[in-house]
């Protein structure tokens, strides 16, 4: 009887400690916390440094008051510029979080925008578009735009609408990028890549994929994107494709979504364009 007991406490401790590790293993999982991944993209076109800070994906979700989660970090990395890689306005939540984050980021650094397909879904896409313009926003509908660095170079900035547009193929087909100088592409979606780089951009920036929503670290970097389907190819992170850099942001979603992040937490990415 004094044998059992001592195995039954012995399972008791066990179960415990299983138990708390499932708990652990939960809240790891379903961490949404901000995350800032940094990805150095390496060029002979400039002389010196630029840091940029990628948001993707908002999706009008709530960060703090003031969304300070964003706008704070923002502040703290002071990159050169902000790119705004669609789907910040939701088509479903209210807009306000979205138009706090832009609105406080515009007054303090050189934003650039292009929709994404949430921004079409809502119907409000020409509105969205000449309320960032209002905010101090540069809006990349085919066009391009300089952001000059302190050396005298410049760099060269791209962008399009999203396909749900029906302007975005018009819009690409009509660039035109030079070889020379630092250039980059803002898309919303990232299996476009191949189109993309028809022309020599150096970088191309997107989201849509949220993550692949979710994620097994060290086995799958995402199980589903939007337009790419099971175990996607651009899920997140930064790829080298054709000689060019492709960075994927995870995305800022997390009350917007139905399906919950799994290992697969929102994220601000930082990009260093450094000199070879």
């Amino acid at each position: 009887m004094a044998g059992g007991g001592v195995w039954e406490k012995i399972g008791k401790k066990y179960v415990a400690a299983a138990t708390l590790a499932a708990l652990a293993l939960v809240g790891v999982a379903l961490d949404t916390r901000l995350r800032v991944p940094f990805y150095t993209v390496e060029t002979e076109e400039l002389s010196i440094p630029v840091d940029m800070v990628l948001l993707a994906d908002l999706h009008s979700c709530a960060y703090g008051e003031g969304q300070i989660d964003i706008v704070g970090r923002v502040r703290r990395l002071s990159p050169k510029a902000v790119l705004l890689a669609g789907d910040i306005v939701d088509d479903k939540l209210p807009e306000e979080n979205a138009w706090i984050t832009v609105s406080a980021l515009a007054a303090e650094f050189p934003c650039f925008y292009v929709t994404g397909n949430h921004e079409w879904w809502s119907g409000e896409a020409e509105r969205i578009c000449a309320r960032m313009e209002q905010c101090g926003v540069t809006v990349l509908r085919g066009e391009s735009a300089e952001l000059a660095l302190d050396s005298g170079e410049v760099v060269r900035l791209y962008g399009i609408d999203d396909p749900e547009s029906g302007l975005s193929e018009r819009q690409l087909s009509s660039l035109n990028v030079p070889e020379e100088d630092f250039t980059l592409l803002l898309a919303h979606r990232p299996e476009g890549i191949t189109d993309y780089l028809a022309h020599p951009f150096d970088m191309v920036v997107s989201g849509h994929a949220h993550g692949g929503q979710w994620r097994f670290p060290g086995l799958v970097n995402g199980l589903y994107a939007p337009h790419q389907g099971l175990l996607p190819r651009y899920a997140g992170g930064q790829y080298q494709v054709d000689g060019a850099d492709l960075i994927v942001s995870r995305g800022l979603s997390r009350e917007s979504t139905r399906i919950p992040r799994l290992f697969n937490r929102p994220e601000l990415v930082v990009i260093q364009i450094t000199p070879k």
